[in-house]
């Protein structure tokens, strides 16, 4: 998965921006947060651990 889409599907789920960090995009809904690597291409398995993290349905 791209991380362009896997970023605007959390961004359309309610997650949003938190801050940078070294090497990943920190996210947060709720009292929920997840750090995201900043590579073009993330892997199925770690987007899906993603949105399971921030309570937001896997959509492929």
């Amino acid at each position: 998965m791209k991380r362009r889409h896997l970023l605007k599907h959390l961004k359309n789920n309610g997650a949003y921006f938190l801050r940078e960090g070294s090497r990943h995009s920190i996210f947060k809904k709720g009292q929920n947060k997840t750090q995201i690597p900043r590579h073009n291409e993330i892997v199925d398995e770690l987007a899906r651990k993603i949105c399971k993290d921030l309570n937001i349905p896997f959509v492929r």
